[in-house]
């Protein structure tokens, strides 16, 4: 079984790309979970239902959150309507939305993809390592893929879900700081790993934001107006190839694509 996993869409400029390339990748690479971290998707904060529904439109079987998914107030009740849309597990109880969803696979393998959320210079919200617990634990056992987007700031943080989740889950691939890590790997018990997927979207810039902005607020110490950056554009994620009976990784490589002209 094979799972593409696209990092943090952002913007524009990485839905654009997506469009472009998803359908080539899902054919090229026999994909049979597509999934896509769209916290940031609509301009680079948030996202929004119609921009969840078009990426959604587009192939991706779940879409992931993090820090920013509820940053558009429309996205409130969305949640609610969208089962597809994942945002943190480890938010506090009540919050509308869920950060599990289960399904099957393309090849008929049934999957459940878990989002979590860092605590390490992010918000004071649930453990996610007793979270994972808690949510592995109530899995139905046919379930043998597991797929977690760990979104956190510190690599420390997600090399340590990583360890903690390895022989539990098939993969765990970090999002949130936007940079691609060249640790791309299996674990001893079969978890597929990578401390960061990447962003997709444009590497003109500071982390997605126009660089003149961000250049700016260094070198004064005034906010401003955060705008996504347009130039460069590039989508950047890994493909994993699982057995679908053990739930184990048999492989990962990176992916990129780098937006036409």
């Amino acid at each position: 079984m094979r799972i593409l996993f696209i990092g943090d869409i952002f913007a524009s400029g990485g839905r654009g790309i997506v469009a472009e390339n998803l359908n080539r990748l899902i054919t090229e690479y026999k994909v049979d979970l597509a999934i896509a971290n769209a916290e940031n998707s609509a301009g680079g904060f948030g996202i929004t239902p119609s921009i969840a529904e078009e990426l959604l439109s587009l192939g991706l079987d779940v879409l992931t959150g993090g820090n920013h998914s509820f940053d558009k107030r429309e996205i409130y009740d969305y949640y609610e309507h969208q089962p597809r849309l994942l945002r943190p597990a480890n938010y506090p109880e009540g919050l509308n939305g869920n950060g599990v969803f289960t399904g099957t696979a393309r090849n008929g393998a049934p999957y459940a993809v878990i989002n979590l959320q860092g605590r390490a210079h992010m918000a004071n919200i649930d453990c996610p390592f007793r979270k994972a617990d808690g949510i592995l634990a109530a899995l139905d056992g046919n379930i043998k893929i597991r797929f977690v987007d760990f979104h956190a700031e510190l690599t420390s943080e997600k090399m340590a879900m990583g360890w903690y989740l390895d022989g539990r889950a098939t993969a765990m691939i970090g999002t949130h700081t936007h940079v691609p890590t060249a640790d791309t790997r299996i674990l001893p018990g079969g978890l597929a790993y990578q401390t960061d997927a990447g962003m997709t979207g444009p590497y003109l810039s500071v982390i997605g934001v126009d660089k003149d902005i961000i250049l700016r607020r260094f070198l004064t110490g005034l906010s401003g107006r955060m705008e996504a950056a347009r130039g460069g554009v590039e989508l950047h994620g890994v493909l994993i190839d699982a057995n679908e009976t053990t739930g184990k990784a048999r492989g990962i490589e990176r992916i990129h694509c780098v937006k036409t002209v």
